[in-house]
Order: C-alpha cells, then sequence, then structure tokens
C-alpha cells in the first residue's frame, strides 16, 4: 500500500510549517531563526548561494539532524522523523545509490522499503523507468550510468510511493538540458495532483520556471520569502523602462524627454540579453503613463515601452549580492554536514 496521506486524517491548508529554526555546528550558524510556511500542492523553492543553509534546512525537515532552536510542523501535525517519514520522498543532494544493483533492482527495493508489495513495486519502477527515459538499462548496474541518469533512477526512488510531500536537494544537479525539462514536467505533474514539492536550488533560472513560491536564504538567514508573483511584481515598481525608438530621428526626440529629471533619474544600458535601446529609472513621484504620454507629445516613434520585470536572478542578486554568492569552506564543519548546496 503506497504511503501518500494517513487514511481518515484531517487535511490541514500547509504541507510544511518551519518556525524560527536555528542550528549551529561548533562557532559556525548554519541556519539563524529562519522560518517559512509551504502550503498543499505548490513547487516551493528555498533557494540561496552555495553555503547558504539550504541543505541543512532539508535535513532538519527530514530528521537527519536536529535542529538546536525552533520548531518543524510537516503536514496535519506530524513531527520531522518516524511520523512524517511515510510520507515524504527526499532525494538527497549526495547520491545514495548501490552501484553494483540493476537499475529495476534498485527501484523496487526502495519501493518495497517504502511499504509497497513486491508486484506493485516492480509495476511503479516499470513506469518510472518508462517515463524516465531508462527503459533500456533496466538490466544495467547503477555503476553503468551515466551521473545524469543515475540522478534520474534516484529520482524514481524517491517518488515510487507517491509521497504527500516531495523534498529535492539540488534536483537539477547533473542532467542535460533535456532531462532538465523532464524534472520540471514530473514536478508540474505532482504538483497538479494536489501533492506538495518541496526544493533546493542555487540555479535561479530552473526555480523561476518552477516555483510558485520561493524563500531565499543567505549566510544561514533568510533574505525574502513569498508567492514568486508577488516578489517579481514588487520588484518590478522599483520603476525601470525599457525603450526601443523606431530610428535615429526619434531617438533624438527621445533623448530630449529623458534630460527631464522630473520624469526620468537615470538612463543605462539594458540588461543582458534584452534588445532594448536602454532602460530609464523614473524619478520619484513620476509614473509610467507620465513617462509614455511626453514621448507621444514629443512625436517619438517607439517600438517598444515596457516596465521592466526583474528576472528571480536579478532579484536573488539584489537582495543577497554578489559576495554573497561565493561558497565559503567552513573549517569547524564535518565533510558530513558541510553545506554544499
Amino acid at each position: 500500500m503506497a504511503r501518500g496521506e494517513a487514511g481518515g486524517r484531517v487535511k490541514s491548508a500547509n504541507a510544511l510549517v518551519v518556525n524560527e529554526v536555528t542550528k549551529q555546528f561548533g562557532n559556525h550558524v548554519a541556519v539563524e531563526r529562519v522560518s517559512f510556511t509551504v502550503p498543499r500542492g505548490v513547487a516551493y523553492g528555498i533557494l540561496g548561494p552555495n553555503g547558504a543553509g539550504k541543505s541543512t534546512t532539508l535535513r532538519m525537515i527530514t530528521d537527519i539532524i536536529a535542529p538546536d532552536h525552533g520548531t518543524i510542523t510537516v503536514l496535519d501535525g506530524l513531527k520531522p522523523g518516524a511520523e512524517s517519514a511515510p510520507y515524504i520522498g527526499y532525494l538527497p543532494e549526495e547520491r545514495g545509490l548501490y552501484p553494483k544493483m540493476r537499475v529495476i533492482d534498485m527501484i523496487e527495493f526502495m519501493g518495497e522499503l517504502r511499504g509497497l508489495s513486491r508486484a506493485e513495486s516492480k509495476k511503479r519502477a516499470g513506469t518510472w523507468l518508462d517515463r524516465l527515459g531508462l527503459s533500456q538499462w533496466t538490466k544495467n548496474k547503477v555503476q553503468d550510468l551515466s551521473k545524469g541518469m543515475q540522478q534520474k533512477v534516484q529520482f524514481a526512488t524517491a517518488l515510487i510511493h507517491e509521497p504527500a510531500l516531495v523534498i529535492l536537494d539540488e534536483p537539477w544537479s547533473g542532467l542535460d538540458p533535456i532531462n532538465s525539462e523532464v524534472l520540471r514536467d514530473v514536478v508540474d505533474e505532482i504538483r497538479k495532483a494536489g501533492r506538495t514539492v518541496l526544493f533546493s536550488t542555487h540555479v535561479m533560472e530552473q526555480a523561476e520556471k518552477v516555483c510558485d513560491a520561493v524563500c531565499i536564504i543567505a549566510r544561514g538567514k533568510k533574505v525574502l520569502d513569498g508567492k514568486l508573483r508577488d516578489i517579481k511584481r514588487a520588484s518590478a515598481l522599483d520603476g525601470l523602462i525599457a525603450i526601443e525608438v523606431a530610428d535615429e530621428i526619434a531617438r533624438d526626440k527621445a533623448e530630449v524627454v529623458i534630460q527631464d529629471r522630473a520624469l526620468v533619474a537615470e538612463k543605462r544600458p539594458p540588461l543582458a540579453g534584452d534588445h532594448a535601446d536602454y532602460e530609464v529609472r523614473l524619478a520619484d513621484g513620476a509614473t509610467p503613463p507620465q513617462l509614455l504620454a511626453a514621448f507621444v507629445t514629443a512625436g517619438v516613434a517607439l517600438r517598444r515601452f515596457e516596465i521592466v520585470t526583474p528576472t528571480l536572478h536579478q532579484i536573488f542578486v539584489a537582495k543577497v549580492g554578489d559576495s554573497a554568492a561565493v561558497a565559503e569552506r567552513r573549517p569547524d564543519e564535518s565533510d558530513e554536514i558541510e553545506e554544499t548546496a
């Protein structure tokens, strides 16, 4: 019998509540007073640079290590550990497959450990191998597979029992673009089924494609959290406008408008990868419609006038800072607990 939700249990609105959690290793505080809530049926990202405390946070949720302070509540009031383990699927950053086992045996074995019958485990293992494009490798030993294929095998072992809460630590590590897309599709399927995905990553581009909500942490502390669309909407209020003019005549006319400091505080090159002619930052109190009206009045032929919504990566850098993107080795932590995610 698969262990997704306990029969007869009344569902709460949240899959996970982390409250004021702190974890210290020697003199180093890896996670400091971090709180966030993960609603049911969403993809929730714990984001941050290397060494931020992401993996430590996930290990506390799965009871691999215990917090020094704070509380963690899983699903319907369950504690981390034996109570909640049957309802969680966990993909650790460090891969834990048996290299000399056949791929099909590895997945079936994990299914049986999760409470499935042998027949059901075999059936689901075959389904996952098909789903992940590994059918031709079923009889190979795990050690024969590439790093990316081993990643997909472990992904199947984490999901075979259809857990209510799926926890993935750096799930895109070692995956090429095609397999990364497969993983995103599976995460979307889990979410649409009403189950919850919690994952950590420092790859903002992947998180932006998957997340409903995020919590960004740096140096062990929460920087911000919330629904991704709300975070991006709030960041768009910084007043950046991307401008593309029709021709050189329009450019000259636009320059006159841009010199009006009541409307424009700054002109600068566009963001990398953007094909706008330039960006402008509105002056305090000025609005996009006012600037657009000024262009129209001046007879500026525009091809593009767009309020810039920053990417998650840009928000991340703005909130965390470039210096935090560099991981530092912590000499007071052992290799077993060192943060590499």
